[in-house]
C-alpha cells in the first residue's frame, strides 16, 4: 500500500509493490491497496497473532524473521498455504525484513529481551507497529520507545488486546463513568507460578549452527554470555532478571495496564509503591490503590475495580459480576482473548494515522507501574514514584533499576 513515512533525510513516499493479482482475490483488496506486513518473531504468540494478520483482506504478509531455522520455515508455510503461492520470504536477522521497502507495517513477537530494541530499529526504518507485551525490560526502554514513535508520528499498538475486548471494556466504562462511585481499589492479577526472580549463570554448552539458531541474535541487547540452550526456553528467561520481569510484567502487562486505564491514568501512575504479603499494591495521587495480587475469578488476567457505589469484576472467561446486578443488566459478553479486534483496530489506525488504544505512551505508563512493583520485590522496601520525572525519589539505588547497558552494536 503507498504511504508516507518518516525517515532520514525528511518525508518520503514508500513505492507500492505489486507482487499478487493486482485486481485481488476474492474476499481481499487489491494488492495495492494491501498494508505489507512483517513478522518478527514467530514462536506460539507470534503465530497466533500473525494468522490474525492473515485473516485480514487488506494486509499481505510477506515476510516472516526468527533466530530459529525451523520456526522461520514453518512461518513461511503458513502464509505461503493461506496466500497459494511460494512468495513469503524468511530472514533469520531482522534488519533484512526492515530494509524492504515493501514492508509497511511489523508485527513483533520476540522474547521480552527484545521487545524494545526490535521497536526501535523498526521506527527508524519508517515501519509502522503492532509489538508484543510487556513492551519493555526498563523503563528507560519504553520510554525510548514512547518518545520515538511520538518523534517519527509511528503508528505503535501495543499487544494489550484485552483493550479491545467487550468485557473488560465494559468493566473500564464503569468505572470511568462514575457508575462505581469513587473509584478506591483496582486489582490486578498477576501470572501464577512466576513469582521468584531467576539470576542464575548457566555452564557453557557447544554453540549450534548460526544458520539453525542464531545465538548472538537471540540474545541481542542483553549482556554477552556463553551458549547454553536452558537460556532461550521460556521457563528459564521469563523470569530471568536479565530478560524478562517475571509474574509482575507477564500478567501485570495486561491487569495492571486495564487498572491504569480505569483509573484514567494512561499518561501518569502511582506515587508509591510497597508489598504487604504476596501482594504489591501502588497509590495513586488521587487516593486510589493499584493492588496485584492473586486469586481474582473468571478466568487468567482478570481484574476488578471497587468504589464507594459499587464494583464490577472480570477475565478472560468473559464472565462478568457487578454490584449493583443493575449495572449489568442484560449484558452478556464471550469468553477468550482473540487478537483480531485488536489487530482490526491497528489497521484501522495505520490508514487514517490516528492514536491506537494500546499506543506506546499507554502501554509505557502500564509497564512502568509493574517495573516499580519489581523495584519494590527486588530491593525488599517501599518505593516513593514521582511519575512526572519517572524516578525514586531519594532512592538511588532503585533508580539504577530504571535501565540496563545495552550490549553494542543495539542502542536506545
Amino acid at each position: 500500500m503507498r504511504r508516507v513515512s518518516l525517515a532520514a533525510g525528511g518525508l518520503v513516499a514508500a513505492p507500492a509493490i505489486i507482487t499478487t493479482n493486482a485486481l485481488g482475490a476474492e474476499g481481499q483488496a487489491a494488492a495495492s491497496n494491501r498494508l505489507g506486513v512483517g513478522v518478527i518473531g514467530t514462536s506460539g504468540r507470534g503465530r497466533q497473532v500473525m494468522r490474525a494478520f492473515l485473516a485480514q483482506p487488506d494486509t499481505q504478509v510477506v515476510a516472516v524473521c526468527d533466530v530459529y531455522r525451523e520456526r522461520r520455515e514453518a512461518a513461511k508455510a503458513d502464509v505461503d498455504q493461506k496466500y497459494g503461492n511460494q512468495d513469503c520470504v524468511a530472514y533469520r536477522d531482522f534488519r533484512d525484513l526492515l530494509a524492504r521497502p515493501d514492508i509497511d507495517a511489523v508485527l513483533i513477537a520476540t522474547g521480552d529481551n527484545w521487545h524494545s530494541g526490535v521497536s526501535l530499529v523498526a521506527a527508524r526504518a519508517g515501519k509502522d507497529i503492532y509489538c508484543e507485551k510487556p513492551m519493555s525490560v526498563t523503563v528507560a526502554e519504553s520510554r525510548a520507545v514512547s518518545d520515538t514513535m511520538k518523534r517519527l508520528g509511528i503508528i505503535f499498538q501495543c499487544g494489550t488486546q484485552r483493550r479491545s475486548i467487550g468485557n473488560f471494556r465494559y468493566a473500564v466504562e464503569l468505572a470511568q463513568s462514575g457508575k462505581l462511585g469513587e473509584l478506591k481499589e483496582l486489582h490486578a492479577e498477576q501470572a501464577p507460578g512466576m513469582f521468584t526472580f531467576n539470576y542464575e549463570t548457566l555452564p557453557e554448552e557447544p554453540q549450534p549452527n548460526i544458520e539453525e539458531f542464531d545465538w548472538n541474535m537471540w540474545l541481542g541487547p542483553a549482556a554477552w554470555r556463553p551458549f547454553n540452550a536452558k537460556y532461550a526456553t521460556r521457563g528459564f528467561w521469563s523470569n530471568h532478571v536479565d530478560f524478562s520481569g517475571a509474574s509482575i510484567t507477564e500478567w501485570g502487562s495486561h491487569t495492571a495496564d486495564l487498572c491504569q486505564w480505569a483509573n484514567s491514568s494512561d499518561d501518569t501512575g502511582p506515587i508509591e509503591y510497597w508489598q504487604e504479603g504476596d501482594r504489591f499494591i501502588g497509590k495513586y495521587a488521587n487516593g486510589a490503590k493499584l493492588i496485584l495480587r492473586n486469586g481474582l475469578r473468571f478466568g487468567s488476567c482478570p481484574v476488578r475495580f471497587e468504589g464507594t457505589e459499587g464494583w464490577v469484576e472480570t477475565g478472560d472467561s468473559g464472565e462478568i459480576e457487578t454490584h449493583p446486578k443493575s449495572l449489568l443488566g442484560n449484558r452478556g459478553f464471550e469468553g477468550g482473548y482473540p487478537a483480531e479486534n485488536h489487530v482490526r483496530a491497528f489497521l484501522d489506525n495505520v490508514k487514517t494515522r490516528t492514536q491506537t488504544v494500546s499506543n506506546a505512551e499507554t502501554a509505557h505508563r502500564s509497564i512502568s507501574a509493574c517495573h516499580v512493583m519489581n523495584f519494590c520485590k527486588r530491593l525488599g522496601r517501599p518505593i516513593k514514584w514521582d511519575p512526572a520525572k519517572e524516578e525514586c525519589i531519594g532512592d538511588p539505588e532503585a533508580n539504577r533499576l530504571r535501565s540496563r547497558a545495552y550490549r553494542e552494536p543495539w542502542y536506545l
